[in-house]
């Protein structure tokens, strides 16, 4: 089952008020393994993928730009009260936007994350390239997200709440091999993150020739 961008603006809408209370504890150790992961340097142009509420926002050294966007305008709305009130000078723009189709330049990004989001987006080839697209040519994309438990009680419980996947904005059975093989990623690291290691966490070199040649019918089935 697949979501759509309807779906998931509407499900973002109803969790944005209570989404810092129900994901941010049980979330915040895969970002801030992600970010420590990233090792900004100095001057560095980051891009965050569904930026949500921020919770991420004040993990990121001072010395970076940081430019997050989201499909949500509920979301945003508390990113950007998150980044005046706690002063994240670093955090340059926070914009409304399609991770599908979003307005950049070319190689505009020296890395680029995405937390939480490739079991949203109703066409995660054709973000991950989109990613690609924006990062420079032998940057980094980071990704951590849910994705298809390999035990089989588990996951049959997951084949089974599939289907109300439009209602929870999220895919729960998304294989992580069908996402790698499907993206082309070139994956450096795979660790697990969170609570029991549910969650994984990929480190990518940003392989420019191998997303570019994704079929459409591929990134936009």
């Amino acid at each position: 089952m697949r979501v759509d961008i309807n779906a998931v603006q509407r499900v973002y809408r109803r969790y944005a008020p209570a989404y810092d209370f129900y994901f941010g504890v049980m979330f915040q150790p895969g970002r801030e393994e992600i970010v420590e992961r990233m090792n900004c340097h100095p001057g560095e142009r980051i891009l965050e993928v569904g930026v949500g509420t921020g919770l991420s926002l004040p993990l990121y050294p001072r010395h970076v730009e940081v430019t997050g966007i989201d499909l949500s305008r509920e979301m945003l709305v508390r990113a950007r009260a998150r980044r005046r009130r706690q002063r994240l000078d670093q955090v340059v723009a926070l914009r409304l936007m399609d991770a599908e189709h979003m307005q950049f330049a070319d190689n505009s990004f020296d890395k680029v994350v995405a937390m939480y989001v490739v079991s949203v987006t109703p066409h995660p080839a054709c973000m991950t390239a989109e990613m690609s697209r924006v990062c420079k040519p032998g940057g980094q994309l980071f990704i951590v997200n849910h994705f298809q438990h390999p035990n089989s009680l588990v996951s049959g419980i997951e084949r089974l709440v599939a289907p109300f996947s439009r209602v929870m904005g999220f895919r729960p059975d998304y294989s992580l091999e069908h996402f790698i093989r499907d993206t082309r990623l070139d994956v450096e690291m795979r660790i697990p993150v969170n609570a029991l290691g549910y969650w994984t966490m990929l480190r990518c070199r940003n392989n420019k020739e191998a997303t570019a040649n994704i079929p459409p019918i591929q990134a936009l089935a």
